[in-house]
């Protein structure tokens, strides 16, 4: 009887082991969530996002939703580029670091910034048909590429050694580039707005 007792017993356990693993394998889990873990406070952060965007269930309405945000999101963002708001800025123009390198460009004059107004002279020079007209164009461009090579690397040390000591920390990649970029730009077409004057050091 003993025997009969225990082989039950036995095949009890075994059934309810069975029924244990057969219903945690039929709860869905996370596929980023380590086993015996709730799920990630970021998935359920992109969970409650989703809930706030979910479908209406009516393609018209949620393309007119659609259009609606991003219509919203780009006028933040041109008044972001107007007004140096750094919350809605582009991702490219964000962060103290392009900042400070936006305006370490826009407080002095560069060289490089006066480009298309000295091309568009030179290219008038060049197409008078005077030989000694087209030779002085063709000086004045070798000479407006050559300042630009040269102020643009004097630029880019100064805003290197400056960066480092400003920002010994943080991540710098790409901001000599970055400010290289805008000096190539006119300062009142630059975007965003430049927030210092020329000679105001940031």
């Amino acid at each position: 009887m003993g025997f009969v007792f225990g082989s039950r017993s036995s095949k009890e356990e075994k059934t309810a082991a069975t029924d244990k693993v057969s219903a945690d394998l039929s709860q869905p889990r996370h596929p980023q969530a380590p086993k015996g873990r709730p799920t990630p406070k970021r998935a359920v952060a992109q969970s409650q996002r989703k809930a706030v965007v979910a479908s209406t269930g009516n393609r018209k309405e949620d393309a007119k939703r659609a259009r609606e945000r991003r219509r919203e999101e780009m006028a933040r963002q041109r008044e972001a580029l107007a007004n140096g708001d750094q919350r809605y800025l582009p991702a490219r123009d964000k962060g103290p670091v392009r900042k400070f390198v936006r305006d370490f460009v826009d407080s002095r004059f560069s060289v490089a910034e006066m480009f298309l107004p000295l091309a568009v002279i030179i290219l008038v020079l060049s197409m008078v048909r005077v030989s000694s007209i087209q030779n002085i164009a063709l000086l004045l461009w070798l000479a407006v590429i050559a300042l630009i090579i040269l102020d643009s690397i004097g630029l880019g040390f100064r805003l290197r050694k400056a960066l480092a000591q400003r920002f010994p920390d943080e991540p710098r990649r790409g901001a000599v580039a970055y400010g290289l970029m805008r000096t190539l730009q006119m300062r009142r077409l630059r975007l965003p707005k430049p927030q210092v004057k020329r000679g105001e050091r940031p």
